[in-house]
């Protein structure tokens, strides 16, 4: 057992990069979605994870593949669910919790962005 603090103002370049959004099974708008990350507890496949994810500044759409809670640690961002029209602003220190197979659209308002999640799949 370990405690890992969640750090604020993480920068993209303290993760290790993922490729793309699109990479990743998002659909990608604008930008070039770059995606970058670091696990906490877990793997990406696991039932229970959590990581640092990061993205560059762009705009994308995905269908969320787990259940997720997230906070903002670096930057801003406008998600928009598009299931009921509903957007929220962003910024560090706000929380979200997501339900999977939500349909999800991200504009990254800032240079960069950073949420630390934990994923239920």
């Amino acid at each position: 057992m370990s405690l890992h603090p969640i750090t604020r103002h993480i920068t993209l370049d303290q993760l290790d990069p993922w490729g793309t959004v699109a990479d990743l099974g998002s659909e990608l708008l604008a930008g070039d979605g770059k995606a970058y990350g670091k696990m906490t507890a877990g793997a990406p496949t696991d039932a229970v994870s959590a990581a640092y994810f990061g993205v560059s500044k762009s705009t994308f759409r995905m269908t969320y593949p787990f259940n997720e809670q997230a906070t903002v640690v670096t930057g801003e961002v406008l998600l928009t669910d598009e299931s009921t029209g509903e957007t929220t602003r962003f910024g560090v220190g706000d929380t979200w919790y997501v339900e999977k197979g939500t349909p999800v659209r991200w504009e990254i308002l800032s240079d960069s962005f950073v949420k630390h999640y934990h994923a239920v799949a």
